[in-house]
This record gives structure tokens, sequence and C-alpha cells, in this order.
């Protein structure tokens, strides 16, 4: 008996000490194809889930673990933000170039501005309160939420060489960061002018998609496809301080600034995790098994989750996967 009584208390140690545990798991009935961008509604405890292949935006009640709305016939959702004070939801769809306002609680849709294509990435500007749409060839688009009206206001546009893939907003300062994979680039936007004030060029590596910020710090964390590649770069002026492996397929990535810790999530079935040591020294403390394809999540530091959308293969059903970030 003491053995049994140790090894469980070895096992108890090391999975309190773990970076990230597996908590649970929620279905997604019904859901195909691939899915994209997550969003959090942390008062309500609920999340959203934009299940592009499958054309619908998932509505999951964290307490229940299960699916309580869907919202359906939307032509390729990408980005979805649920935004707390107007109590507004957001969908952006890459099928028609639509920007789509709905009722975070009726979710009737309350307003529609097409972009004309390709609607993709969903930020909030805490500093002008506009929600920031990635979309088309090259642009960004800005608008108003405005909870005693019902309609979606498009308030700005600023042109890009090309499609933005993810980008971050400062909040403290007037920057907004944008990769742009197909001009192998990262724009630096000076929100305050409506401007590009500088270009950063990868040269060695290609198929920048995913970016988390580390405002405090001044790096930008920025996840390479071709090779896999995961960059931090000081934003002061564009270097990049160190480069390191990560899992191949990545769509997102992010920075737990309270564990100061950068979890990278990869289509190659694995989330990776690296320590900061210091504002220039990072390394690799972990990396957890997920399912093939899971390539997009959301971390929710208020909640202490990391939550990876894993899509349905073979005979297994899309499931969201839940892992305490200890």
């Amino acid at each position: 008996m003491l053995v049994a009584s140790t090894m469980l208390a070895a096992v108890a140690a090391v999975a309190q000490s773990a970076p990230l545990v597996a908590d649970k798991e929620i279905p997604l009935p019904g859901v195909t194809g691939r899915i994209d961008h997550l969003s959090i509604d942390v008062k309500g405890q609920r999340l959203f889930v934009s299940a592009l292949g499958n054309g619908s935006v998932e509505v999951i009640d964290l307490h229940a673990g299960r699916v309580v709305h869907e919202i359906k016939e939307l032509a390729e959702p990408q980005g979805v933000l649920y935004e707390p004070a107007s109590k507004r939801l957001i969908v952006a769809c890459g099928g028609d170039g639509t920007v789509r306002a709905y009722n975070g609680r009726t979710f009737a849709m309350l307003g529609k501005v097409s972009l004309g294509d390709d609607a993709d990435n969903v930020r909030w500007d805490e500093q002008k309160h506009q929600v920031v749409v990635g979309y088309g060839s090259g642009g960004l688009a800005s608008f108003t939420v405005d909870p005693k009206q019902t309609d979606l206001k498009q308030t700005g546009n600023l042109e890009l060489p090309s499609h933005p893939e993810s980008f971050r907003i400062e909040q403290q300062g007037p920057r907004l960061y944008v990769n742009l994979p197909k001009s192998r680039s990262i724009a630096v936007v000076d929100r305050n002018r409506d401007a590009i004030v500088d270009m950063w060029r990868q040269s060695t590596a290609a198929n920048n998609f995913p970016m988390a910020l580390d405002e405090d710090d001044h790096r930008l964390f920025v996840g390479f496809r071709s090779p896999a590649r995961l960059a931090i770069i000081d934003t002061a002026d564009g270097r990049t301080i160190q480069t390191l492996n990560t899992v191949g397929d990545t769509d997102d990535l992010f920075y737990d600034a309270d564990q100061q810790r950068i979890y990278v999530i990869g289509g190659d079935g694995f989330v990776d995790i690296y320590q900061q040591q210091d504002a220039d020294h990072y390394e690799r403390l972990d990396g957890l098994s997920t399912a093939p394809g899971a390539r997009t999540g959301l971390l929710v530091p208020e909640l202490h989750r990391l939550y990876i959308a894993a899509p349905r293969r073979d005979d297994r059903d899309a499931r969201i996967l839940v892992f305490r970030t200890e």
C-alpha cells in the first residue's frame, strides 16, 4: 500500500507541474470540415467556434459542456469575435466576404457589410472601440459596434500589399502588426496615422500565419510553416531575436503573460509549449499530442484554459479539446 500511495503521489505531482493538463473534450456533433477561429464570452461562459467547412458558428455552453446553438448557412465563417460591452457577435465569412453582426443573446442578425472577398481574422481595438477585420487581396476594415444601434457601420479601411493573416493590436501604443505571407513580410501600421510605417521582410522562412504579442517586453511571436519555425521579433526595430523549431501547419499561437509561456498549435497534431527565460531567451518546455488537423484554438487567461479545435477525422467526431494552463 505504501508503494502504491507513493506512486500515486508522484503521478499527481507530475500532473500538477505540467504546463498543460488535459481537462475534458466537448463534442461538436454533426460538424464536418475545417474548423477556423474561436472567441469567448468570459462572463457568460460561452465559446464560439467558426466551423468553416460546416458553414456554421457553434455556440458552446462551457458549464454544460455542449453545443447549445448554431448559426447556420454561412459562407465559410473564419473570424469570430464576441464583444461583451455591446453583447454583439461579429462573424467574418471568407466565402462571400461579408462581416455580420448578431445579437449575442438571441443570435438574430443585426447587420451585414460586404467587403467583397475573403473576410478573415477579427480583432478588437480597445483604444478606438472598433472591430478590425482583415480581408481580400489586402485590406483592414474598421467597424463601430454601438449597443444602441442595430446596424454595423464601416468607419475605416487601410490598404495592404497582400491578404492579411493574423494581426495583433497594441493596447498601450498606436501600432498594429500584421502577417502578410504572400508578401513574405510583416507590416507595421500606425493606427493614429492610419498608415503603414514599416515593412519587415522575412527571408529565412515563409508562410507566416499566426502571431502573438508581448507588448510589455516589446516582443512579437510569429509562426512560420515553411519551414516550421517560431520567430521572436523585437518590435522596436523588427530584428529576429531567436528562432525555434516548432510543430507543422500552425494556424494559431498565443502568449500567456501570467505563465510567460508561448503555445503553438499545429495541424500536425501537437501543441508546442515554450518558456520565456527573459525577453531575449526562450526554450521549448514541452509538447502535447492533440489531434490531426487541430491547428486553431484560443487561450483564455481569465479561465486558465487553452481550447483547441479538433476537426472530424475518420471515425472521430469533431470536438473541442480543453486544457488547463497550470
